[in-house]
């Protein structure tokens, strides 16, 4: 870089009054002349040849003054902000300039203090202004400039920040309190449908339950009405009595190893009746059955009176239901005075005695 060294002093001769060179002792009688500008013009005037060394510039100027200058054309120029950044440095070619203070009425503008003091001295300075931009500065609509330091920017920028860490912390706490809410709503939701389902099941369950009950309670009535008709038409077979042998029972008093009828325990002589209108299909005696009625019903069901004792209908006569057709004896392949009862289906086909009274509505 170049710098600004002082330019050279010319030799100091002192004038007399006639305007000619003088020696040493003139010089002493004159003084020293240090011309000023009044002087210069009267010199001019008087016609006087001397001269002092033109400056090549007045391009000088002190960091302070360039400092004001730069700033001043910033405010102008509506410049607001600026970064932090370190001093910039300008620096002037060597022009070969005096320094700033030996100059006619600049060097008044130069503080004791400043850099401009430097150049006073043996060791001249290179001309450069040091200009250090504020960190921020905004401008002022009469064009001035308010620096703004980098304290309060940062601050600015770290409150900034803060509100706005805390602006998106309060949104996340409101979107998570709203999935909260959601999920609280729809956990309700579901456990409501899922009580109402529970509660339409059981309903529809305990409707089924009462339709069922009603139908079986229907059902039954039906029934205990059409064997009250029943039993209105059939009756017992005789009375006083009680089952010595039930049907199916097996033992080697029977022939085919198992019992075919029921067997009505009463005494010699108790009356046998027709449970049922009906023909007289047979009558007489059958082997091991003793004295034996055969009694067929309309449907062709044929009841079978075993053991008597003795008979009182004749074959093909027609009977009514609890119309006495004999008695209870001991006749035939018997241990006992009982009345054996068998029920032969219209294919000839065996059933249960107790069964098919009970269905005819009958309590044996």
């Amino acid at each position: 870089m170049a710098s600004n060294t002082p330019a050279p002093e010319a030799p100091f001769h002192a004038f007399g009054a006639s305007g000619a060179a003088g020696t040493d002792d003139d010089a002493t009688a004159w003084g020293e002349w240090n011309p000023t500008e009044e002087s210069l013009r009267q010199q001019a005037r008087s016609g006087g040849r001397h001269r002092v060394v033109k400056q090549r510039s007045n391009f000088a100027r002190s960091s302070t003054v360039l400092g004001v200058g730069v700033i001043a054309a910033v405010g102008a120029g509506g410049m607001a902000t600026a970064q932090d950044k370190p001093a910039v440095s300008i620096s002037l070619p060597d022009l070969g300039l005096p320094d700033a203070s030996e100059l006619p009425g600049v060097g008044e503008l130069i503080s004791d203090g400043d850099e401009g003091a430097d150049s006073a001295t043996n060791n001249p300075q290179p001309l450069t202004a040091s200009l250090a931009l504020p960190a921020q500065a905004t401008g002022t609509a009469d064009g001035s400039v308010t620096p703004v330091s980098a304290a309060s920017s940062t601050a600015d920028a770290g409150e900034a920040l803060r509100a706005r860490i805390l602006q998106q912390a309060e949104e996340q706490q409101a979107s998570a309190d709203a999935t909260e809410k959601a999920a609280a709503e729809k956990a309700a939701a579901e456990k409501a449908a899922a009580e109402a389902a529970a509660k339409a099941t059981a309903a529809e369950k305990a409707a089924a339950e009462a339709k069922k009950k009603a139908e079986e309670e229907a059902a039954a009535k039906a029934e205990a009405e059409r064997l009250a008709k029943l039993a209105a038409s059939y009756a017992l077979p005789t009375s006083g009595y009680y089952i010595s042998s039930t049907y199916g029972q097996s033992g080697s008093m029977w022939s085919s190893g198992y019992h075919t009828g029921l067997d009505l325990a009463a005494g010699t002589g108790t009356p046998v009746k027709a449970v049922h209108g009906g023909t007289i299909k047979s009558a007489g005696w059958s082997g091991a059955y003793g004295y034996r009625i055969v009694l067929e019903l309309e449907d062709g069901t044929e009841i079978w009176y075993c053991h008597l004792s003795s008979m009182t209908v004749g074959v093909g006569q027609s009977v009514s239901t609890g119309e006495t057709i004999g008695r209870v004896g001991a006749t035939g392949n018997v241990t006992g005075s009982h009345l054996h009862l068998e029920v032969h289906t219209a294919g000839g086909e065996g059933v249960d005695p107790a069964a098919w009274l009970r269905d005819k509505g009958l309590t044996v």
